[in-house]
């Protein structure tokens, strides 16, 4: 019988002895079988692709489908996407073959009943718009959905959503200006400041991502800015991040209507997590305000935090009450559609590309976990508890359908 000393020698022989090499497995690359269809959602003028994505995608080895006219409101013209290297299919049928669909606007039944079994899904949710069996349809089609509001990046700032907030934001600052000027029928006044001349009174009312770089646009022009928001946190947030000392204030009844009554621009930019934007601004607090006043409600969509806000849309924008001017479109983005489009594509690209690398939407969600917050349907189960409970379904935990997390 060997004694320890023994043992421990042959073992030392052998780990000193030649070793086959180890290495590592590489992932098998997939190609994609992509396909843009053309939006058909009222006043969706944004694509979910640019051209030179596309090129990119296709100098990666994937295959994209666009459909006819797919970016024409935001002015791509099939000639470019055809030069990119995508094929022109001139039906949504044609384009619903490909195995992943990417698109701005959710899906309207019409367009799910086009959708193939095990198809993968990434687009706008928007539950606030969708019918009761729009879930249904998914989950018997074994559906993948990817909410892209929902879409994380790796700070865990939901990327799309402080995206379109920045256009929102810098945009709304114009919309008001044209609606100040005479060729709108305002009140005559520059958006601003010059030598001389009292400046413009901008009140922002929210101090997240749309608040932001509506200060920064009103601030740029020569504005004078106050900033009401809920949250003492985002008030220094915000104010640290512009770096200049403006007007900030919580919201107090009493002093948000001593200001409205000066105030030439006010933007509704509330958020709400849940439900409904709080009402802050009330009928008679709007009265009170100047003739020829601009309010932009950009939290139209979540029902507006103006109680004299109701709905527009970008063929008629505005409507006057006591005198001022009401800009209350849901979809702000839309009205720089190029820019949006841009703005999605660079963050669409990266996730496709990066689907591709990990050889599959499974083997990318398992990796990613900022996507995979995304998902609402993986195949045909619905993970979403809020969806669960909205809607009285089923649901599972994603994390605990997707093995190796």
């Amino acid at each position: 019988m060997k004694t320890s000393k023994e043992i421990l020698a042959s073992l030392t022989q052998i780990a000193l002895m030649p070793q086959e090499e180890m290495l590592e497995v590489g992932r098998k690359k997939s190609k994609l079988f992509i396909g843009i269809p053309k939006e058909i959602t009222f006043q969706e003028n944004r694509v979910a692709l640019v051209p030179d994505a596309v090129a990119l995608l296709v100098n990666n080895g994937h295959h994209v489908v666009v459909e006819s006219n797919a970016g024409k409101m935001a002015n791509f013209q099939d000639n470019d996407y055809s030069e990119a290297g995508a094929e022109i299919v001139y039906s949504a049928e044609e384009v619903y073959k490909a195995t992943l669909i990417l698109k701005v606007a959710p899906p309207s039944p019409e367009e799910i009943g086009l959708m193939q079994q095990n198809q993968t899904l990434i687009s706008a949710l928007q539950l606030t718009v969708q019918p009761e069996d729009f879930l249904k349809k998914m989950i018997s089609k074994k559906i993948t959905a990817i909410a892209y509001e929902w879409i994380k990046d790796d700070d865990g700032i939901y990327t799309v959503i402080r995206s379109m907030g920045e256009i929102a934001g810098s945009t709304s600052i114009l919309i008001a200006a044209e609606y100040l000027s005479n060729v709108n029928n305002g009140q005559g006044s520059i958006l601003g400041g010059i030598s001389g001349i009292s400046p413009t009174e901008v009140v922002i009312l929210g101090a997240g991502t749309v608040g932001e770089f509506a200060a920064r646009a009103a601030l740029g022009l020569g504005a004078s800015v106050k900033v009401f928001d809920n949250s003492i946190y985002r008030l220094r947030r915000l104010q640290s991040d512009i770096g200049v000392r403006i007007f900030t204030s919580v919201i107090q009844p009493r002093v948000l209507a001593k200001h409205l009554k000066t105030a030439d621009v006010v933007i509704g930019a509330m958020r709400s997590q849940h439900g409904r934007t709080p009402l802050v601004v009330t009928s008679e607090m709007v009265s009170e305000m100047k003739v020829g006043a601009v309010i932009i409600d950009v939290s139209i969509d979540q029902g507006g935090c103006f109680e004299t806000s109701e709905v527009t849309n970008h063929a008629k924008p505005v409507f006057r009450k006591y005198g001022v001017i009401h800009y209350c479109v849901p979809n702000i983005a839309s009205r720089v559609s190029r820019t949006a489009s841009y703005a999605l594509s660079t963050i669409f690209a990266p996730i496709l590309l990066n689907i591709g690398e990990e050889g599959g939407v499974k083997n990318m969600l398992r990796r990613d976990e900022g996507v995979r917050n995304g998902i609402y349907v993986y195949n045909g189960v619905l993970t979403n508890r809020v969806l669960g409970e909205m809607f009285k379904l089923p649901y599972k935990d994603i994390n605990l359908l997707m093995p190796g997390i």
